[in-house]
């Protein structure tokens, strides 16, 4: 996989788990072990109007609130992109949404939103591209990867819905 060829030519170390299929941070919560990293929830959402694509990366626990997101991206309203849409432009289908899927963005036309929290944790939980497997990587090993690619992360702290 040419994923795991460009992390090898970075010198980007990884742990790999590899595990059964998993759609839902649910089930990926009740598949693997407690892991020293953060767990992340990744949205592919587009703004109808102007077409923008976002790759979101929030905390597994959190609730985005699409709305204000919306507004602090300056777009007139956020939906969940299509699994169309999610293949032609990424190669992936529902389920392995991955901020390292930015590799397979080749005509940069997904824009990359990082919660705070994710962005300052020491290392991260991230599907490769597929979703039957995990891998832990250190941040600042997924800084250096985007910098490669000429990619830059918006890093925000991510509007959530206040829990019920």
């Amino acid at each position: 996989m040419a994923l795991y060829s460009l992390l090898d030519q970075l010198a980007i170390p990884y742990q790999r788990i590899d595990h059964a299929p998993v759609f839902t941070c649910e089930e990926a919560s009740r598949l693997l072990p407690k892991l020293p990293a953060a767990k992340t929830k990744n949205l592919f959402l587009r703004d109808p109007k102007s077409e923008r694509l976002f790759l979101v990366v929030t905390p597994e626990e959190s609730r985005v609130d699409l709305k204000a997101l919306a507004a602090a991206l300056g777009v007139k309203r956020l939906s969940f992109g299509s699994p169309e849409r999610l293949e032609s432009v990424l190669g992936l289908t529902p389920g392995s949404v991955t901020l390292l899927a930015m590799v397979r963005d080749r005509e940069k036309a997904v824009e990359l939103v990082m919660d705070e929290t994710i962005w300052q944790a020491e290392r991260v939980q991230c599907h490769p591209l597929v979703n039957t497997a995990t891998l832990l990587i250190r941040l600042d090993d997924v800084r250096r990867l985007l910098t490669h690619l000429g990619r830059e992360a918006c890093v925000m702290a991510l509007p959530i819905v206040a829990a019920d």
